[in-house]
């Protein structure tokens, strides 16, 4: 895998598809298409910094485009919240929300490599690594213990 900050040369668009086509059990492309747009602009408001920057160098252009063409929340969205929050903006329930996450994130996650994909799940907030397949391992911050 590339390192950080190099350039890399992303897979075609119709591949990227064709994978979350599969992933999802999808009827067409442009049910895929559908499922790739919205949950890249969600990620889009979620994702900052380095990891936006190098992520979007490993998507074909015209996903890396809806991702940058996001503005960044001002107030990060846990996993589930991110979840419900795709599912109001695309009209559907949590459950297919969750599903077309599932299935676009299989795509972006075989992109993006363990390297960065695990620089992504390090910078997200909790519950981000279930989305894009990976057990959740961060320890919960601890809670003072009084004498």
């Amino acid at each position: 895998m590339p390192a950080h900050g190099s350039i890399t040369t992303a897979a075609p668009y119709s591949q990227m598809l064709e994978r979350v086509r599969y992933e999802g059990a999808y009827p067409t492309l442009e049910r895929a298409d559908e499922a790739v747009q919205s949950v890249l602009a969600a990620l889009g408001r979620q994702l900052v910094g380095d990891e936006r920057v190098d992520l979007a160098a490993r998507l074909p252009v015209e996903a890396a485009l809806v991702l940058t063409a996001q503005v960044p929340a001002v107030t990060p969205l846990t996993g589930w919240e991110f979840v419900k929050d795709l599912a109001q903006h695309t009209g559907t329930t949590p459950a297919h929300a969750r599903w077309n996450v599932g299935s676009v994130l299989a795509a972006v996650s075989q992109l993006a490599g363990p390297e960065l994909l695990d620089r992504i799940i390090d910078h997200l907030p909790s519950g981000y690594a279930l989305l894009f397949g990976k057990a959740e391992l961060r320890q919960p911050p601890r809670k003072p213990t009084s004498l």
